[in-house]
């Protein structure tokens, strides 16, 4: 049976090396992004198939991500609080931390807002808005983190980011859509910047609890 499988193998490396990609040519690959640029009016084709032509996907990948949180929550619910949480102490490295989280916080606004114009989006936007997060709970004590957390209404605004990027995913689907603008302005592409935003607050609220929940419990990983 091994014998099949790596003979398998082989006929699918060698299949992979010497077929020719006769289907899609450089004209024919450049016409399809330039139609996928023009349906959704914005210049950045990756934001507009992730929030326009694969809108279902992306729907599914914000659940996975919250359902995800929700699992840590349970998984560590049972568990018992670290007495004593050691952060950095030393001022180089909360200085550093902290010139970090400013640098990654500013990074991650630019990609929210400049998404559909540019490499980046709500994704990327939310992964940089965590790591400010994580650089700035590494330095400061988990009970300030926690009073923010709380004082905000965080976890709330979390689930609101998700109800209205569902929401507005829902109106887009059904072939509702706002006016394009001018390509290549910063208000322009719809329906697609607010996404962009709504995905980036959901991603950072959402890595703001997991960090909280893992230094909680587990203390700095």
């Amino acid at each position: 049976m091994k014998w099949i499988y790596f003979l398998a193998g082989i006929a699918l490396a060698l299949k992979i090396l010497f077929t020719s990609n006769s289907i899609l040519t450089d004209e024919s690959t450049f016409e399809i992004v330039q139609s996928v640029i023009q349906e959704s009016g914005v210049p950045n084709a990756v934001s507009a198939i992730i929030f326009r032509n694969r809108l279902y996907d992306t729907i599914f990948e914000v659940v996975v991500f919250t359902i995800a949180i929700v699992g840590v929550k349970y998984l560590l619910a049972d568990e018992k609080p670290i007495a004593h949480v050691h952060q950095f102490n030393d001022q180089p490295s909360i200085v550093l931390a902290r010139l970090g989280a400013t640098i990654a916080a500013l990074v991650g606004v630019e990609l929210a807002i400049r998404g559909h114009l540019s490499p980046g989006g709500g994704f990327a936007a939310g992964v940089a808005g965590g790591t400010a997060i994580g650089l700035i709970a590494i330095t400061s004590s988990m009970e300030l983190m926690q009073s923010i957390y709380k004082r905000w209404h965080t976890a709330i605004w979390e689930k609101i980011s998700v109800i209205m990027f569902i929401g507005l995913a829902m109106f887009t689907l059904v072939g509702i859509e706002l006016p394009h603008g001018q390509l290549g302005a910063l208000v322009s592409g719809g329906i697609l910047p607010v996404l962009n935003i709504l995905v980036a607050i959901k991603v950072t609220l959402g890595s703001w609890a997991v960090i909280l929940l893992f230094i909680r419990y587990r203390g700095l990983l």
